[in-house]
């Protein structure tokens, strides 16, 4: 049995069931498809600050990966009406979104909800996207009991792992890789847009993804 049906995937089957049978909306089921080959999703969220525990969504951008190919024309742009924090200055010094920009936003459980469709089972990819998730997921505990079930591929990770492995080994130390954005783009000759943009920003991670695959 074992040769025809690895442990590993008998593990993930049963974890899958599991999670479906738990799953508090059963209208997100297409969560746990399996994703189309070779397609990725590519994932930011701007926000009224960097707590996850008290902090609101206030925009998201995502946007397809199909093989090599960032599909700019398969992409989610929404600007979300915060539920409980003001949106601060300091905040809109970033990415230029002001109370009123976003006050005739979509609701989050509405924006979550489009963004859970437009993802599907695909994998997601972003820069930092632990606190993208995080900020998700938050929103989505309450409605499935759970947060999102996707491969989560991570961009300073991948970059990270590059830099290393082409370090001599003599120089092969963490302090000696600059994980800034805006150093990691240039880097990898990738264009780098000046405007602080959910969508922006989501194009640009899909990019260095494609990038640092053809590196590896």
């Amino acid at each position: 049995m074992a040769a025809d049906f690895p442990l590993a995937t008998w593990i993930a089957a049963l974890k899958r069931e599991w999670m479906l049978y738990h799953l508090g909306d059963p209208r997100f089921r297409f969560m746990w498809d399996k994703p189309p080959p070779d397609e990725w999703v590519a994932l930011d969220c701007e926000t009224t600050g960097l707590d996850v525990k008290t902090d609101d969504i206030i925009a998201i951008g995502a946007v397809r990966i199909r093989g090599n190919r960032v599909m700019t024309s398969e992409r989610l742009e929404l600007l979300v009406r915060p539920d409980k924090r003001k949106v601060s200055a300091e905040s809109v010094r970033v990415h230029r979104l002001r109370a009123q920009d976003v006050a005739q936003g979509v609701a989050v459980d509405d924006a979550i909800m489009q963004l859970m469709h437009f993802i599907g089972s695909r994998p997601l990819v972003g820069y930092y996207l632990e606190f993208d998730v995080a900020m998700v997921n938050r929103v989505l505990f309450p409605i499935l009991g759970m947060g999102l079930p996707q491969e989560k591929i991570e961009v300073s990770g991948l970059y990270y792992d590059y830099k290393y492995r082409n370090l001599p080994s003599h120089a092969r130390d963490s302090r000696n890789i600059d994980l800034r954005f805006d150093s990691l783009m240039k880097d990898l000759g990738l264009p780098l847009w000046s405007a602080h943009d959910a969508l922006n920003d989501a194009v640009m991670a899909a990019l260095a993804y494609l990038k640092l695959r053809q590196l590896e």
